[in-house]
């Protein structure tokens, strides 16, 4: 390694000078919550994640569970309200979309509430971020339409022959012409406002679920050009259209449709109370020599035990038990209690020696009962009395 480089490893082993505030657009992040953003409308303990289809839910599972439960329920709340109340759907769908700003449906939903609402640019804007997301062309109409909402047909015609109608479905196709249609009246061309209905699907001799609207499309333009007769003639084909398509779709059996009455929740008014007048909190009093023995006593607290001589604590004799003198046995007598399975049985005095052995060194060799204690535990632990130190008493 040359000296160049060593010099260089050197510096930037060195602390780097404190950096500079970041930029406005780095700090978003840090940005405080806004005291004036809306909340979440209510849901009703009746609306659980059930009631969404499981075609959507599949599609929460890359969220927690609570948050794919709370995202689902507002999507439920959106297919339920959606045609009584249009506002609170879209603030039950912009709910969602605080939650699960990056899933697809969630973004698709909140475009189509904002386009019943007639907020274009919201819809606009959504509608964009959703193909993004997914390379779906099959809201391409509504946003035609929503271009033609904020006055600007001529990128609304821009934005219709962006796309190979070709490879559209035919559904997509002909609402496409119709808001295309839509984009030349609002320019004042109303002959190329005729041309553009004039696809393959408009044909009198089938009907499909698209055919309907297109005939009565084609027969308000014929109108505005003045040509009455066969702009009536469009319209009754569009009746009968709209007839054999109902025909198609009933059944012919009776279906029993249930209503559950639904009870939006309303937030309560927050009332803050003020403090009363003259009230202040008592500050903790700070204890630095806070002593144990100084301390009330309380409830569960474990009486003293009271002490002999020698500072040990005296033993309270047991049911059945004669109390000790002077903290121990007597002499040559030991306690009357009955004998238990594990006791050491007594061993008989040695010879010239029947006082207790004091501590130090054993001679070698083996003793009389010198084995294993009752208890199988080695010989050399504590003894018997638990004293350490101490005397051990045969």
């Amino acid at each position: 390694m040359s000296d160049q480089d060593r010099s260089r490893n050197h510096r930037d082993r060195q602390p780097r000078p404190e950096q500079a505030e970041r930029p406005q657009w780095q700090q978003r992040v840090d940005r405080p919550e806004r005291a004036d953003k809306p909340k979440s409308p209510l849901i009703p303990h009746e609306i659980t994640p059930e009631d969404l289809e499981m075609g959507v839910r599949v599609q929460l599972k890359t969220l927690t569970a609570e948050n794919a439960e709370m995202v689902a329920r507002h999507l439920a709340m959106v297919a339920i309200v959606a045609d009584q109340d249009p506002e609170l759907a879209h603030r039950h769908a912009l709910a969602a979309a605080s939650r699960a700003g990056r899933i697809a449906v969630v973004r698709e939903t909140v475009a189509i509430t904002a386009y019943f609402v007639e907020d274009w640019a919201m819809s606009l804007r959504e509608f964009l971020a959703h193909r993004r997301m997914t390379a779906s062309n099959e809201h391409l109409p509504m946003m035609v339409d929503c271009e033609r909402g904020l006055e600007r047909p001529k990128r609304a015609l821009e934005l219709g022959r962006s796309v190979d109608r070709e490879s559209l479905p035919a559904a997509v196709r002909v609402n496409l012409a119709i808001a295309m249609s839509g984009a030349r009246l609002d320019l004042g061309e109303n002959e190329q406002a005729l041309a553009e209905l004039e696809i393959r699907e408009l044909d009198p001799t089938k009907v499909f679920e698209y055919s309907a609207p297109l005939f009565w499309a084609y027969s308000d333009t014929l109108e505005v050009l003045g040509k009455t007769a066969e702009a009536k003639k469009w319209a009754e084909l569009g009746d009968r259209a709209a007839k054999a398509v109902a025909a198609k779709n009933d059944s012919g059996e009776e279906s029993l449709e249930v209503i559950e009455e639904l009870t939006i929740p309303q937030a309560s008014e927050f009332v803050r109370r003020e403090p009363r007048e003259g009230f202040s909190p008592r500050p903790r009093e700070s204890r630095p020599g806070f002593d144990r023995g100084d301390r009330p006593r309380r409830d569960g607290d474990r009486p003293a035990r009271p002490t002999r001589e020698g500072g040990r604590p005296a033993r309270t004799p047991r049911d059945g038990e004669r109390p000790r003198t002077g903290g121990g046995f007597r002499d040559g007598e030991r306690s009357d209690r009955p004998r238990r399975d594990g006791d050491r049985p007594s061993r008989p005095p040695r010879d010239g020696n029947s006082g207790p052995r004091t501590g130090g060194p054993r001679s070698g060799g083996p003793r009389p009962g010198n084995g294993p204690r009752p208890g199988g535990g080695p010989r050399g632990g504590a003894p018997r009395g638990g004293r350490p130190g101490g005397s051990r008493g045969r």
